[in-house]
Parts: structure tokens; sequence; C-alpha cells
């Protein structure tokens, strides 16, 4: 559990440094609309590295679910802000990429749903 850990203190971190480069290093440089979606890959990447932390700490789940849910939260990151960012940052032309990003977003929907079907599964309460 402490590497799952680690990776969402990590992936919290590179959110910041990320944040902040956009605010200062990329405003000059990006359209106003692609300032936003960066921005929208930085704020899902903070949501999700901290909703990853709380899965971590929650006491009525099993291991193996807290893994699952790990799992399918971290490859939605990548995917999601991920893409994002590539995209923005033209790394890589979109027509490689354009169904990653949906792609990201369902598994971060998937692990959303997850911790809800898990707690409702659990025979205890916190």
């Amino acid at each position: 559990m402490k590497k799952y850990i680690a990776i969402a203190a990590f992936s919290g971190a590179i959110a910041v440094m990320l944040g902040a480069f956009g605010a200062h290093a990329l405003k000059e440089i990006l359209s106003e609309s692609e300032l936003n979606s960066f921005e929208t890959g930085v704020r899902y990447q903070i949501i999700h590295s901290l909703l990853l932390f709380v899965v971590m700490m929650i006491p009525m789940f099993k291991e193996k679910q807290k893994k699952r849910i790990a799992n399918i939260l971290i490859s939605g990151m990548i995917a999601f802000s991920g893409s994002i960012y590539l995209l923005v940052l033209g790394g890589v032309p979109s027509k490689y990429i354009w169904f990653i990003t949906p792609l990201g977003g369902l598994l971060l929907l998937a692990s959303w749903l997850m911790i809800g079907v898990y707690a409702l599964k659990q025979k205890t309460t916190l």
C-alpha cells in the first residue's frame, strides 16, 4: 500500500509543478483554449491524486480492492491528464492519441464507481 501512497504523493507534486508551469511559463505561449485544457489536465490529476491517497486510507476496503481501484485510477490519470499534456504541448499529433483522453475519463469514472460498489458491498462501516 505504501507504493500507492507514494504514487499519490508524487502525482500530486507533479500536478502542483505543472500547474505552476502552466500559470507562469505557458501563459504567454499557449492560446486561452490550450491553457484551459492544460489546467483541466492539472485539476483532474490533483483531484485523483488525492482520491488515490484517500482510498489507501479507507480501512473498510480490502487490500485487493484498494489495489484494483488504485490501478484503474492511476491508469485513468495517466491516460486522461497525460494525453491532454501531450496534445497541448504538441508532443504528439491529436490524430494519434485523440481516443486516449476519453478512455482515461472512462477509467476515472470506473474508479469512482468501483469505490461506490465496494462500499455498498462492505458488511462493516467506517
